[in-house]
């Protein structure tokens, strides 16, 4: 049947090219596609589990696992701990850097923390208020085993830096180890599935923001080649997460940390077509 008179016609809308095409994901130079198949991931696995833990799923391309749990954490004193881990395997993308030998230049300071602050949203924004790049990583992390698992993988540096919301809402730090080789970073990210709550990276002391003694946090262990980057956010009054609170988005911009990663994937390979 034909349109009736008088009735106005519906415009079909157009599907914007840039669907697929995130400016940190594209800044770290993901292609659409790549990006199209992290959301999927994230979306399924999501769905599947159904937890606010798993919101860290967002931010990898690589193969998740789900943690294990032990009957009871072992804690040093005035440490603080992640209520949730999730440990993720190193993406084909990273595989340039599966060894050391191949990306001999020591990380900076000015490479690893050369952005002020993160963008979560255009209105949110995640702060740099603390930072520290230490070549001997026990300074970085607690625990027994940990650290001397770290020592085994031939640690040489530990970067990490501080975060805060500009709405003072939300807490992050990012560590960054770099490590002898690939097959070290991923024993490192399946060992924490456990170890972690015996042994963690050391929050970074600041007056502007502090991870709550006791209080909710998540974070990700993520194996980049030979280099595990370690995200770890919460809210500053330590409460669970709501509906209101998008750790998605301030998985991803958090992560927006690890840029340099990526760019000595590009360095050794080429800009990514």
């Amino acid at each position: 049947m034909g349109r009736r008179a008088g009735t106005p016609s519906r415009k079909r809308r157009r599907t914007p090219p840039s669907d697929w095409q995130f400016p940190l994901l594209t800044a770290w130079g993901l292609r659409p596609d790549q990006q199209r198949l992290l959301v999927i991931i994230a979306a399924v696995v999501g769905v599947l589990a159904g937890g606010t833990g798993l919101v860290f799923a967002v931010g990898s391309i690589g193969e998740y696992t789900p943690q294990q749990r032990t009957s009871a954490a072992v804690v040093a004193p005035g440490s603080t701990l992640p209520r949730i881990f999730h440990g993720w395997s190193s993406p084909k993308l990273f595989a340039p850097l599966t060894d050391r030998t191949k990306d001999k230049r020591a990380l900076t300071k000015k490479e690893m923390f050369g952005h002020k602050q993160l963008s979560v949203t255009k209105k949110l924004k995640l702060k740099l208020v603390a930072k520290q790049l230490d070549a001997d990583c026990a300074a970085a992390l607690w625990g027994e085993t940990v650290v001397e698992q770290v020592s085994d993988a031939g640690c040489s540096q530990a970067a990490r830096g501080l975060y805060v919301s500009s709405d003072g809402r939300y807490v992050g730090q990012y560590t960054l180890l770099n490590l002898k080789d690939g097959k070290s970073a991923a024993a490192l990210v399946e060992s924490l599935k456990t170890d972690y709550r015996g042994g963690w990276t050391i929050p970074l002391p600041s007056s502007k923001a502090s991870f709550p003694s006791g209080g909710y946090s998540e974070a990700g262990g993520y194996a980049l080649g030979h280099y595990v980057g370690l995200v770890w956010l919460g809210r500053t009054d330590g409460a669970e997460p709501t509906a209101k609170d998008d750790f998605v988005s301030l998985t991803l911009a958090l992560r927006g940390a690890e840029k340099p990663v990526y760019r000595r994937v590009v360095s050794l390979t080429g800009p990514l077509a």
